[in-house]
């Protein structure tokens, strides 16, 4: 009799034994699979901040044009005429050739052109003239139409800001008439109807065609290319394309 009970507790330790060791199994499992979700949710989360940080989007989108407020902000109270920014008065003139759909001029205007315009053009040392230069494609073409056309009414260096700071892939087809149309809106166009009729006229041609061969006859190999004239100057002193900030604003400095 005290063998069989012997037994029976001896089997009683046992189921113990084995129900404790498949509980353990189950919260290895758990936790495996939970260290597993974990893993996932990090790496869904990285991807969205990298997606975030990108900005989400390679640009050129019609529908969603930005950086309207920070532009106004920043030419608010500056004189536009044409493709000119700044007083007609100014001793210094510096001239910007550019392709509206060139990445690197996409970066001197947000990046290295701002301080001037904050500084020297604001308090009319110096005036800023954009020219087309095309040397991408011929999507550029009506984009520079467009620059002009919105010049025509003021707005022109505003419509430079916008469209480059909303730039697409080079050669990829943005630049429709629809993503012109939701730049010349955004720029603030007083006469919309005048700017279409305008833009798509062909009268603009022939600048944006003459100021690209003025750009070749310059002997300019790149976007953007600038040439500068003022007061300490020889005459219109051509600066090509300046590696640095610095290298630009001391050639300013020295026309001056």
């Amino acid at each position: 009799m005290s063998g069989q009970k012997d037994r029976e507790q001896r089997r009683e330790e046992r189921v113990a034994a084995e129900a404790q060791a498949a509980s353990g199994d189950r919260r290895t499992r758990l936790l495996q699979l939970s260290a597993g979700g974990v893993f996932l949710a990090i790496i869904v989360v990285v991807v969205v901040i990298i997606v975030a940080s990108s900005g989400g989007s390679s640009g050129g989108d019609a529908s969603d044009v930005a950086h309207v407020q920070e532009v106004e902000k920043m030419l608010s109270g500056i004189p536009q005429e044409n493709l000119v920014l700044g007083k007609s008065s100014a001793p210094t003139t510096l001239i910007m050739y550019g392709d509206l759909q060139c990445p690197i001029c996409k970066e001197y205007i947000e990046e290295i052109l701002p301080e001037m315009i904050a500084t020297k053009v604001k308090d009319g040392k110096l005036k800023l003239i954009y020219r087309d230069f095309i040397i991408i494609s011929e999507e550029s073409i009506p984009a520079g139409e467009g620059a002009l056309a919105a010049g025509a009414q003021g707005r022109g260096w505003t419509y430079i800001e916008l469209f480059y700071r909303n730039q697409g892939e080079e050669r990829s087809g943005y630049v429709t008439e629809e993503f012109i149309e939701s730049i010349g809106k955004a720029a603030g166009v007083p006469n919309f109807k005048k700017f279409n009729e305008e833009r798509t006229s062909g009268k603009y041609t022939k600048e944006v065609e003459k100021t690209t061969e003025q750009a070749n006859k310059f002997g300019f190999e790149g976007t953007p290319s600038f040439a500068v004239e003022g007061p300490n100057s020889k005459g219109l002193e051509l600066l090509g394309t300046p590696e640095t900030q610095s290298e630009l604003e001391e050639a300013v400095e020295k026309a001056e």
